[in-house]
């Protein structure tokens, strides 16, 4: 194990080059990044007006609900962490399953369904912008949506990569009526660089905006959705809306590598990341981020973590394994002599001892940084589209279980198991990283290795975002990205990893991660290249 100081963290060698990216690390007192350009710059634009990194935040993650409706929409839930100045605080903004999910409701299915209503979770989305602007927010809330309503209503171009997972998307989802009128308006995807309305969606943004959320929970828009759900054979009722909030929670956090690393608690998948890191910190990874080594030992730790999280994680009020005692040093000492540094294993589930989405981020001159997550879950969601408003709704319930033995099992007024999550980083007490990496199963394997590549071996920014990932698919089969060492490659096939070079679903890959870091005085961020956006600092 290494302990970096502060300094061999931030100052990483001038490594820019190494992999194939046109990006630079950019600097300064001020930062977005998130992962389409429109949305970087409302947030900066918020910033610019004086308002802090919470305000940035939200009118970031509004725009991307306009320009990036593929992974996002007002119909997402959403997760965020935030340092004030002086602490971390965690929001989970996911939503309930309706209180019609019984166990009747499903019977004679095998698993979950996959689209329509009956995945559709009450989105947490706009909740998460007003808890957010309530306790931290500077500038007025109705500013923070007046970009992303405009955006809405003049239209926009769309970008490339969005564009791509549009078309995907449009191939399987056209034949639900409502998401073809709202998202194919001339009877296919827009094209990269096309012009796209949303009117309706501009409707519902002013609305959100002029009553600072409620007509989306107890007023017109939660009426038309609830009367669009049942129309189509839902569950949903006002009460369910009404039911739902937003609820501020404490971190869980590990220590790795010398640093705090934190995660918003289960119902996410935030603990695995930790679990990793720790596993990580245990073993010696070598000097070489690329080599196979480091890159045999990291995927065996991600595969460890990942066993225990879809075995043991749930609504934690359903969990029979708490966070403590995955994350207990005696486990995760037992979990680390358990790896083979020569040989692939198949995952195993440990039983510890008692005792389609984007990702943003901002930091204001004040010191106040941000950590944001919203999602649709698959490409648009459900399929299930509320056209008078524009909106896609979500299709979270997807990830519950039908296992009654199982904690994640579906349930009236439960949360499902969720794959989004925000992460942040701290050292002796102070702010480091906010940072994310969005893409469904790859956003924990994401985490794990963004913050090995940064903090233990002293990487840049946008040099540790620009580099090739690995993706645990299932067993010992391994997504690898084509810009590894090919030396390593076959290497790890040596060691008897099953390897792919293409991970499979459209709306995941190997992810887009977004990070900000604190410098003495300013900020460096970067921006993945695998999406459309950008980092923009003031």
């Amino acid at each position: 194990m290494r302990d970096h100081n502060r300094a061999s963290v931030l100052r990483g060698g001038d490594d820019r080059g190494r992999y194939p990216s046109p990006r630079s690390t950019v600097h300064g007192r001020a930062a977005v990044a998130a992962s389409e350009p429109l949305a970087a710059s409302a947030g900066l634009l918020m910033l610019a007006r004086g308002g802090n990194a919470v305000d940035a935040a939200i009118a970031t993650a509004a725009c991307l609900a306009v320009t990036e409706p593929v992974s996002n929409g007002l119909g997402s839930d959403a997760f965020a962490l935030v340092w004030d100045g002086s602490g971390l605080h965690g929001l989970n903004a996911s939503g309930r399953a309706p209180a019609a999910w019984t166990a009747e409701r499903f019977r004679g299915r095998d698993e979950m369904p996959g689209r329509g209503w009956d995945t559709v979770t009450i989105p947490g989305a706009v909740s998460a912008w007003v808890a957010l602007s309530e306790r931290f927010g500077r500038l007025p809330f109705a500013d923070l949506l007046a970009p992303a309503a405009r955006i809405a209503r003049e239209g926009y171009g769309v970008g490339a990569v969005t564009a791509n997972s549009w078309r995907r998307q449009a191939e399987v989802l056209h034949r639900f009526s409502g998401f073809a009128a709202t998202f194919m308006p001339e009877g296919r995807a827009p094209r990269e660089g096309e012009a796209f309305r949303m009117p309706g969606a501009a409707d519902a943004l002013e609305l959100i905006a002029e009553t600072k959320g409620e007509a989306f929970y107890r007023g017109a828009i939660a009426q038309e959705i609830v009367t669009r759900s049942s129309a189509e054979g839902g569950a949903h009722t006002l009460a369910d809306f009404d039911a739902h909030h937003a609820q501020w929670v404490t971190p869980v956090s590990q220590r790795a590598f010398g640093v705090d690393v934190h995660e918003i608690p289960p119902n996410g998948q935030g603990i695995a990341a930790l679990v990793a890191l720790g596993i990580m910190d245990r073993l010696d990874l070598g000097d070489d981020p690329d080599a196979p080594r480091a890159v045999h030992l990291a995927i065996e730790a991600v595969k460890a973590a990942l066993a225990d999280l879809y075995a043991h994680v749930a609504d934690p009020a359903a969990m029979r394994v708490t966070p403590d005692e995955m994350l207990d040093p005696g486990y995760l000492d037992e979990r680390a002599r358990a790896i083979d540094g020569t040989r692939a294993s198949d995952p195993v589930t440990g039983l510890p001892r008692k005792g389609g989405t984007v990702i943003l981020t901002t930091a204001d001159a004040d010191g106040m940084m941000v950590s944001f997550i919203q999602s649709n879950y698959e490409g648009f969601g459900s399929g299930c589209v509320v056209e008078r408003y524009g909106i896609s709704m979500q299709n979270r319930g997807s990830a519950f279980t039908l296992d009654p033995s199982h904690p994640n099992v579906v349930a009236p007024g439960k949360r499902p198991f969720h794959a989004i999550i925000p992460g942040f980083v701290t050292k002796d007490g102070a702010a480091l990283m906010a940072f994310g990496v969005m893409g469904g199963p790859i956003q924990a394997q994401g985490h794990a290795q963004l913050v090995a590549r940064i903090v233990r071996f002293g990487q840049s920014v946008q040099t540790a975002i620009d580099a090739p990932r690995f993706r645990v698919l299932s067993g010992r089969r391994i997504a690898a990205e084509r810009h590894f060492p090919a030396a390593t490659l076959e290497a790890l096939a040596g060691m008897g990893h099953l390897l792919d070079q293409d991970a499979p679903g459209v709306a995941f890959g190997f992810g887009g991660a977004q990070a900000i870091l604190s410098l003495d005085g300013h900020y460096a961020a970067g921006s993945d290249p695998r999406k459309d956006g950008q980092a923009v600092v003031m």
